[in-house]
């Protein structure tokens, strides 16, 4: 069996989007006759643990882990802030002189970002390690984009095939804007960003858009993988199908038993509209509460009846707007979840609610939720550019509709239709996705 070493900051049993991808590629690895080597941080950052994610990694992993020193304690002293405060700070609409120098401090003094006092000691350690115990490739993935540093040195000791995987742009990403570089500190993030593009074997990008990007700047190979979902968390190897609720059928899943058993108990008489994951301030679909509230009241058996649930970590003007509609009875908010309850969240909901982040980069973002809610096959209330990449997947499987941020008109009519279901998503399997990953291995 083939090695792969896998650079990554995000391990179970840390939780969040950032951990999912490469847990699930290490899953299917094996299947394709290659051994996954993991390399992450002892002690990373965690603003959230996830323990369900653990059983997705591999009896033949090799997990290596040395420690890390990180500036966020000092950050959270100087600013004030609780671990795990705003969902983006970076980009928090409202910030204090401390926050502003913090902001300020991380951007010009920390390139790239503030896991960059990792990169030489995990270089040094994986050089040693490399020569006693060889791999056959190394793949790096960001952010942090510090873990394309270590790949690149070990590129240039080594010679070993690399591969960058961006989860998400870098000095294109929406909030690098936010971080208040020098142009010297600017210039350095672009020379950093070019060289990797450069000497990295292939790059890899998750977003169409931004896999453009990458490729009209550098003659390094660009290959789109995107992010995926398991269809072993959706009933194994069929894929679910919508419950009866608002006219769809109630048919079985593969182990022959109704979803509905699969997913939290609810009342059948309830509409859900379900949000999991990050919800930021910045993707606050206000048009979407205000037209709840109008609805609500007008028809009180509609009041009665809604439930908005939202699923991991809120921002508080979330919350704040909702209730300040005079919705807070209908407001479910669970807190994080683990990825098991999040799928049963996701397969239980009427409506699956994608708000996207008000800024004009994020058109070229595909949120990792997206493909989790395809596979659970229920309509996708999006909220965001509707010329955007998500969108057109939406399209494409014809799995709901995105609106623009201050269109009203269509949302209720949207709710009140019925939707047929989405297709063409089985290349969006991790297992399919994890063939197209090994065929750009050596």
């Amino acid at each position: 069996m083939k090695r792969l070493l896998i650079i990554t900051y995000y391990w179970p049993p840390t939780g969040g989007s950032g951990v999912q991808r490469w847990v699930k590629f290490s899953k299917y690895l094996p299947e394709f006759g290659w051994q996954p080597v993991v390399y992450t941080p002892e002690n990373p950052e965690q603003l959230a643990t996830d323990g369900s994610l653990l059983a997705d990694i591999p009896d033949c992993a090799e997990v290596i882990k040395t420690r890390i020193t990180e500036p966020y304690e000092i950050y959270r002293r100087l600013t004030g802030g609780k671990k795990g405060g705003e969902v983006n700070p970076v980009n928090a609409q409202h910030k204090n002189w401390k926050q502003r120098l913090s902001l300020w401090i991380r951007g010009n003094c920390f390139i790239p970002d503030p896991r960059i006092g990792w990169v030489r000691p995990s270089v040094r350690f994986l050089v040693k390690y490399l020569r006693e115990h060889p791999v056959d490739a190394v793949v790096t993935t960001g952010p942090p984009q510090s873990m394309h540093l270590i790949g690149r040195g070990l590129k240039r000791a080594l010679g070993l095939h690399w591969i960058a995987d961006f989860r998400d742009p870098w000095t294109e990403m929406f909030y690098y804007k936010h971080l208040g570089l020098s142009a010297a500190a600017d210039r350095r993030h672009r020379r950093l960003e070019q060289s990797v593009l450069d000497e990295a074997d292939t790059i890899v990008s998750v977003s169409p858009p931004v896999a453009a990007d990458f490729q009209a700047r550098t003659k390094t190979p660009v290959v789109l993988i995107t992010n995926g979902f398991d269809e072993d968390d959706f009933g194994g190897g069929s894929l679910p199908h919508a419950p009866g609720v608002q006219g769809f059928p109630d048919p079985k899943n593969g182990s022959g038993k109704s979803l509905d058993t699969l997913a939290p108990q609810r009342q059948r008489t309830e509409i859900r509209l379900v949000h999991t994951g990050l919800f930021a301030a910045d993707g606050n679909p206000l048009n979407l509460w205000d037209a709840l509230a109008a609805r609500c009241q007008a028809d009180p058996d509609f009041r009665a009846r809604l439930r908005i649930r939202l699923a991991g970590k809120v921002d508080a003007a979330i919350s704040d707007a909702i209730r300040a509609r005079g919705l807070g009875d209908n407001l479910v908010e669970l807190g994080y979840l683990p990825h098991d309850e999040t799928v049963r969240e996701q397969r239980a909901a009427d409506f699956l609610l994608l708000p996207l982040r008000q800024e004009p980069e994020y058109a070229k973002v595909l949120p990792g939720k997206i493909f989790e809610y395809l596979a659970a096959r229920r309509p996708v209330l999006g909220i965001g550019q509707p010329d955007g990449a998500a969108a057109q997947i939406l399209r494409d499987a014809g799995a709901g509709e995105m609106f623009d941020w201050d269109q009203r008109d269509g949302l209720l009519a949207f709710l009140d239709a019925a939707h047929p279901e989405a297709t063409g998503i089985e290349k969006y399997s991790r297992r399919s996705l994890t063939a197209q990953l090994t065929k750009i291995l050596p």
